[in-house]
């Protein structure tokens, strides 16, 4: 059993950014700059493609220093949440 949250138990997302068909490296600049501009603390929900978008955002977004809270496949797309750093 992970001790991950559950997307439930992460609540509400303050924003959700749809990036289904938006090629790398694109996709994590549009995250990035979804993130610049939210407060520290606050949880995004982005919408990945799988293949390359899904192996290389998650691990750009942490070397950016961005907590990875919660990955799901929604049969389709990925869902991935990321919070904010606390600065």
């Amino acid at each position: 059993m992970s001790d991950a949250p559950t997307a439930e138990a992460l609540g509400v997302p303050d924003a959700k950014l749809d990036l289904r068909g938006t090629p790398c490296p694109l996709n994590f600049v549009r995250t990035k700059l979804k993130l610049e501009n939210m407060q520290p603390g606050q949880l995004l929900e982005v919408w990945l493609d799988a293949g390359e978008p899904i192996e290389q955002v998650p691990d750009s977004l942490r070397m950016a220093g961005y907590t990875i809270e919660h990955l799901s496949d929604q049969g389709g797309y990925f869902a991935l949440m990321v919070r904010h750093s606390v600065s």
